[in-house]
């Protein structure tokens, strides 16, 4: 499991630990993983915040987009990789 952020590495580390995350944080550096699915800016200005749940055969099981819910997105990602646990 990984996540994507354009945000630093120290960034995702102090993020990930922070909200107990499961899985790996990967920095985006000139935003090409957001380009390539396409995350709207607001106002063409702020990078856009979506969370995409892909599972292993590729198949996008989630998406959540919200600019101010951080924390909604966390708890969207950890319950939706439960059910899919639970798939299993």
């Amino acid at each position: 499991m990984l996540g994507v952020s354009g945000q630093s590495v120290m960034s995702h580390k102090s993020f990930a630990t922070h909200y107990g995350l499961p899985f790996i944080l990967l920095s985006d550096v000139g935003n090409k993983v957001r380009k390539l699915y396409d995350v709207p800016s607001t106002m063409g200005l702020i990078p856009g915040r979506v969370t995409y749940i892909i599972d292993k055969q590729g198949i996008v099981r989630h998406i959540f987009s919200s600019q101010t819910q951080a924390e909604r997105h966390v708890e969207e990602a950890k319950k939706t990789l439960r059910e899919l646990e639970k798939e299993k």
